[in-house]
């Protein structure tokens, strides 16, 4: 049989897969993303030496995560229902400003010293980490538009997940810039802090808003020619890279831009059912890339992805999941108004998935990094036992979540 028929065969169970695995798993201690990294690993292990290599082909890998992440970016944005606020966001702020920078600075202490890694590769993994993922684990992110209150463990989840993946690519440049200036203090520093810190971001959170306030125009206030009227989910694919590739022109990060655009045009007409069109389609595509990925990440598994794997990797990504994120993220949950068990929810949830990938396989293609195989090695690895171990656990503990506050609230 030909390959290209194998490859459409493979796309249409997969797409088969995504729609009705949830269905059969709906009790099960799994997740969709873990089968999919399972039937990935599989696949590979079927095709033997021709198993896929994401250092074989940086450039693609580049490109395809870089479209899922700001598809899942903007399907976050057009989820969430809260207005942005100091106060009604002032989690995600914490997590934001305290705990991002917290698990950076200890995860590139762990490349330094655990790893022996350079300083420029230690400081790229803890960019490349620092990201949650918007989509692995729906059942800690928000619902629907208009599906009801949102709780506070399921929106801080979402909104750190929808911001930090463009606030991490400060912290890439920042790697790549010392990968090729060798020092960290020259007078790029200067270009660093005021164009790729504050620039980009000044320029992604305006174009953002701006070209979300012109969609919301264009889809809710035109009368009969409205966009609302057209009833077109796939709509939203339009706007997002639009938005994406204005603000990338500009110099902004396009990915704080598609997020902050989403959030703009959720609050234009935000009980309109067509803010419901667009977040269902946007959800639909966002998961078939994301399963897509992990199928790739299953199958690169099977082949080289964790060939490096020594006992020093092992520590250093447990140490990542289990301590670094859960302890940074309690740190910067100090003094909120949160209950306690919502608290370790939050610090326990903070996924790593795509978002990693995109950024180390930028950056790699951006300047040379000593120990770079040892970087793929360990994101690789922190990102497989993200996804099982979250996927397991998200489900029972969200349960156990709903019941204790329901509890607190009949008392």
């Amino acid at each position: 049989m030909d390959m290209h028929i194998m490859v459409l065969g493979g796309i249409g169970l997969l797409i088969l897969l995504v729609a009705w695995l949830p269905l059969v798993i709906k009790r099960m201690p799994l997740s969709l993303p873990i089968v999919c990294i399972a039937v990935g690993y599989g696949i590979a292990r079927l095709m033997g030496d021709a198993a896929p290599s994401p250092l074989e082909h940086p450039e693609l890998l580049e490109t395809v995560t870089e479209i899922a992440v700001i598809i899942s970016l903007a399907g976050a944005g057009l989820r969430l229902d809260r207005k942005v606020g100091l106060k009604r966001w002032a989690n995600t702020w914490r997590l934001l400003g305290i705990t991002m920078p917290l698990t950076i600075v200890m995860v590139v202490l762990v490349g330094i010293f655990l790893l022996g890694l350079p300083l420029e590769t230690a400081l790229l993994l803890g960019a490349v980490i620092a990201p949650t993922d918007p989509v692995l684990a729906s059942d800690v992110q928000v619902g629907p538009p208009r599906s009801g209150p949102e709780d506070e463990v399921r929106f801080a989840l979402t909104s750190e997940a929808g911001l930090n993946d463009g606030l991490a690519f400060p912290f890439t440049y920042l790697a790549i810039a010392v990968a090729t200036h060798a020092t960290l203090f020259e007078s790029w520093n200067w270009h660093w802090l005021g164009v790729d810190v504050v620039w980009r971001i000044v320029v992604g959170v305006a174009a953002g808003w701006g070209i979300g306030r012109l969609l919301g125009g264009v889809t809710f206030r035109l009368g009969t020619l409205s966009l609302a009227g057209t009833g077109q989910g796939f709509a939203a694919l339009g706007g997002t890279f639009l938005t994406y590739a204005a603000t990338e022109a500009l110099q902004g990060y396009g990915f704080i831009a598609v997020f902050v655009c989403a959030l703009t045009l959720r609050g234009e007409e935000d009980k309109h059912d067509y803010h419901v069109q667009l977040a269902d389609f946007s959800e639909e595509i966002e998961k078939l890339l994301m399963m897509a990925m992990l199928v790739f990440l299953g199958a690169a598994i099977a082949g080289t992805a964790l060939d490096g794997v020594n006992g020093l990797i092992v520590m250093a990504a447990v140490a990542t999941v289990f301590l670094i994120r859960p302890l940074t993220g309690m740190i910067g949950l100090v003094g909120t108004t949160m209950p306690w068990h919502e608290r370790c929810v939050v610090s326990v949830f903070g996924i790593r998935g795509i978002g990693s990938f995109y950024y180390l396989a930028y950056a790699l293609n951006q300047a040379d990094f000593g120990q770079a195989e040892t970087a793929w090695t360990t994101v690789s690895l922190i990102v497989l036992i993200s996804v099982v171990f979250h996927g397991m656990s998200a489900g029972p503990l969200m349960v156990l979540m709903d019941r204790k506050n329901r509890h607190l609230a009949s008392d």
